[in-house]
């Protein structure tokens, strides 16, 4: 989708591309490749990256597994934290993948990056753009630990 945007460099010129170049709730695994790819811009000298996995442990417990669920509404929100994300920085290019479903230890869970003329601003972006989806976009996790409890996180 191609929309009309406001350069951050030249605040009189138009960009006729969207910085928001990748969004997805998935129920797959998830690629950095292709989160990396999605971001690459011959404008942008700074490119972070963000990659959350599973982990094993959680306060103090073992983690064996867990799962994700998404509201309805989280591809729209994510696309509302994107869009808010580019707004405020200098974003050339930004993307941002969720998975869904059953996750064992390891597997990856989120992936975002963006891409900005400098590193610095790449590096807060990035940063804000993880931190908001993580607090307002209706995703939520169900751990399992190894002595046999669960927890919801999020809900």
């Amino acid at each position: 989708m191609d929309r009309m945007a406001r350069t951050h460099d030249h605040p009189g010129e138009l960009a006729a591309t969207d910085p928001v170049r990748l969004l997805a709730i998935r129920d797959t695994p998830l690629s950095v490749d292709e989160v990396l790819a999605a971001v690459g811009e011959s404008s942008a000298g700074g490119t972070a990256l963000f990659v959350g996995t599973v982990r094993d442990h959680d306060g103090g417990a073992d983690v064996d597994g867990l799962g994700y669920s998404a509201h309805p509404s989280a591809e729209a929100e994510l696309r509302r934290v994107a869009e808010k994300v580019a707004a405020d920085f200098p974003v050339r290019a930004l993307a941002a993948v969720h998975r869904v479903g059953d996750l064992a230890v390891g597997d990856l869970a989120v992936v975002v990056a963006v891409s900005c003329p400098h590193r610095a601003e790449a590096f807060d972006a990035c940063r804000r753009l993880i931190d908001d989806l993580k607090n307002e976009v209706p995703i939520w996790k169900h751990q399992r630990f190894s002595d046999g409890t669960e927890e919801w996180v999020g809900a």
